[in-house]
């Protein structure tokens, strides 16, 4: 059994998009025996296969196409979308890439999964169009929160199960060396962007920064996106802090998604604008308080139980809100309970992977 995980790997500087990974592989692992897995990723492409949507179509038709004998070597595709990227709020260009290997993938011959993911919004009618062939080309579909299935639903393909985020497939990790308040700074919201005003962001997070020391509170600032080449990597952002507060916070910057978790876990509450961040607190038992930029936190973080999500808005209402969220009583506890809930939640779609990939 040969399965090609799509858009995850564990080499990416995005932690959530190695999450993926990790809980992908673990998962199909726990379900059969004698998977052979290769990955397809923006930092991980293989030779065969061209990025360009061009390309991509000149591939297709070539005969003897390489992409095409390449996929067709696989059993199953199976597509996470980076988690959030089956929409078309990161533009076009990666929404037509990730659907056309999708589309060809399926024409090679390989059964199709679409991973538990968020699925919207699509702004477009070409975007909706791609979706649903997308959905239709699926053998499994499965949604990470309520309104990603109705999505689903209203594109022609209901989902086979709504489910949660990956992270939950992956076992907690060690505990590391304990810290109070371990802070995320989202390097994609630190600069011009088109999801929040990012000189409010920058407001918020150091108004927060002053509420939580006026509190007694000691921080430890944690880039969840690694250094590369990319410019929304949250190291930047977080040395800039570090070094403004002169040494007042701590930086931890992990070498690795099993580093990342072991400080999650450790801390008392964790505060980020990375979800994955949150999700990998979350997931640990680590109460967390999210900075939402985009639809996705809420539903998914509701559906598990979880209220702490504060939307990014005026730097003074973020911030109050925030700071609310880490005086309240009683969330370590639900933590523990919201961490039980995604293990069972991820439990739901084991059997229908287990039934697909055994051919029942």
């Amino acid at each position: 059994m040969r399965i090609l995980i799509a858009w995850a790997d564990d080499v990416s500087p995005n932690l959530g998009v190695r999450v993926l990974g990790r809980g992908s592989i673990d998962l199909i692992s726990s379900v059969h025996d004698g998977v052979e897995f290769e990955v397809l990723n923006y930092g991980s492409r293989p030779s065969a296969v061209p990025w360009s949507p061009r390309s991509l179509l000149k591939q297709r038709v070539l005969p003897g196409s390489p992409m095409m004998e390449w996929l067709s070597s696989f059993d199953v595709f199976w597509d996470t979308r980076s988690g959030d990227s089956f929409a078309d709020i990161y533009g076009m260009d990666r929404h037509l890439t990730m659907s056309l290997i999708h589309e060809f993938a399926a024409q090679a011959g390989a059964r199709c999964i679409m991973a538990p993911q968020t699925i919207g919004p699509f702004g477009k009618r070409t975007a909706r169009a791609l979706a649903a062939r997308s959905l239709k080309r699926s053998s499994l579909v499965f949604a990470r929160d309520p309104r990603s299935a109705d999505a689903a639903a209203r594109l022609g393909r209901p989902v086979d199960a709504t489910t949660t985020d990956l992270v939950f497939a992956i076992d907690p990790p060690e505990i590391g060396v304990p810290h109070d308040v371990v802070l995320n700074v989202s390097g994609l919201l630190w600069q011009q962007n088109p999801h929040v005003d990012h000189v409010e962001y920058q407001r918020a997070v150091r108004l927060v920064i002053a509420g939580l020391r006026a509190d007694g509170r000691s921080i430890a600032l944690m880039p969840h996106v690694l250094a590369s080449d990319a410019a929304d990597s949250d190291i930047d952002a977080s040395r800039e802090l570090h070094a403004e507060y002169e040494g007042d916070l701590d930086l931890v910057v992990p070498v690795d998604l099993d580093e990342a978790r072991r400080t999650l876990a450790s801390a008392r509450v964790v505060i980020g604008a990375r979800m994955h961040a949150c999700l990998n607190a979350l997931s640990t038992g680590t109460p967390a308080i999210a900075m939402a930029y985009s639809r996705k936190f809420r539903p998914l973080l509701s559906e598990l139980g979880w209220e702490h999500v504060v939307d990014i808005e005026d730097a003074m209402t973020t911030s109050r809100a925030v700071l609310a969220a880490t005086r309240s009583y009683g969330f370590a506890e639900r933590a523990v309970e919201v961490q039980a809930a995604g293990r069972s939640r991820i439990d739901h779609l084991r059997p229908a992977v287990a039934a697909l990939l055994s051919g029942r």
